[in-house]
């Protein structure tokens, strides 16, 4: 069976899209060379019409797909760093996503904006290394981060083909993951839908993107101690409540573990969500970057504020003791 890239996965969903829709066309800074890969081998097949470099200039290409899709198109924007889309969140929030709310669903803002390499970069320091997607949950923007190749391709597909605007957190963690696949079997998967990882009966770990490895290999390793299941929400907005309340409804605990800062962050809104609708056997737990943090350039001191195989081994163990 073939093996599959987490960035290959992206890049050939967005291929099948451009493929299947002549209204997808993708845009960005480098994308005609394909700085990222994302992008790889697009200008090629589809013309530099369909894949267009843009200036450097966040706000104004950014509000050119707005209107864009406006018009009947359904553009991909790629974000190669985090921090672009500071730059852009006005014109994704207070224009592309509210033009569908103000106007009763008249209008239509299909775009969907690619960030590949969100979050933990090692070395890549403060400018290059946040992971927002608190922020577009915050404002109800659909918030997609994938965790797997196959996720990935299924995210970005039901992305482009969403009448609203989706904001795709393509995790640094994760770029190089892989996975045997079927490509035949390859298939959109619903926004809003999570995953169970890995079923267990002691303790549910909500991991978000590339932390759903980790936490995977710690549920390995604490498999004599304790049954603990994994479940992935793999779109941080809209929320799968209803297949994490089924997790933690059998399981009585909770630990989330999420590569963002830990004061309003996507943990905290999980831990207190599920504490409101689901009665627990112990207090639940998070293990996130400090509040506020920025990564530094230090390899040091850049491991100390991400979130560990560790902190998230001994926030499950301390759960499983405060019955």
């Amino acid at each position: 069976m073939p093996r599959l890239s987490y960035l290959k996965a992206l890049n050939r969903a967005l291929a099948d899209e451009m493929a299947a829709d002549e209204r997808v066309f993708v845009l960005g800074e480098d994308v005609r060379v394909a700085a990222s890969n994302l992008t790889a081998g697009l200008v090629k097949r589809f013309g530099p019409d369909r894949v267009i470099d843009t200036p450097l200039s966040e706000q104004g290409f950014t509000g050119f797909a707005t209107g864009a899709a406006l018009a009947g198109m359904r553009p991909v924007i790629e974000f190669q760093i985090p921090a672009l889309l500071f730059l852009s969140f006005e014109q994704i929030v207070n224009h592309a996503h509210k033009f569908s709310l103000m106007t009763g669903g008249q209008c239509r803002v299909p775009v969907t904006y690619v960030l590949t390499g969100a979050g933990s970069r090692t070395g890549w320091a403060g400018q290059h290394s946040d992971n927002p997607y608190s922020l577009f949950a915050h404002v109800g923007v659909t918030t997609v981060v994938p965790a797997t190749p196959t996720d990935a391709y299924g995210l970005l597909v039901s992305a482009i083909r969403y009448d609203d605007p989706v904001v795709v957190f393509a995790p640094a963690g994760a770029l190089g993951v892989r996975e045997d696949v079927d490509f035949a079997a390859l298939a959109p998967i619903p926004l809003g839908s999570g995953r169970v990882h890995r079923a267990g009966t002691d303790i549910t770990v909500v991991a978000v993107g590339h932390l759903v490895h980790d936490a995977l290999a710690v549920a390995d390793e604490l498999s004599g101690e304790a049954s603990v299941e994994v479940f992935d929400p793999r779109t941080v907005y809209p929320f799968d409540w209803d297949g994490l309340a089924a997790s933690v409804r059998k399981t009585g605990r909770l630990v989330v573990v999420d590569d963002g800062n830990r004061f309003s962050g996507v943990a905290a809104e999980i831990l207190a969500t599920v504490a409101e609708q689901v009665p627990l056997a112990a207090p639940p737990a998070r293990v996130t970057r400090p509040d506020g943090a920025v990564l530094p350039f230090s390899l040091e001191l850049d491991h100390a504020v991400q979130p560990t195989r560790q902190q998230l081994a001994a926030a499950i163990n301390q759960t499983l003791k405060k019955d």
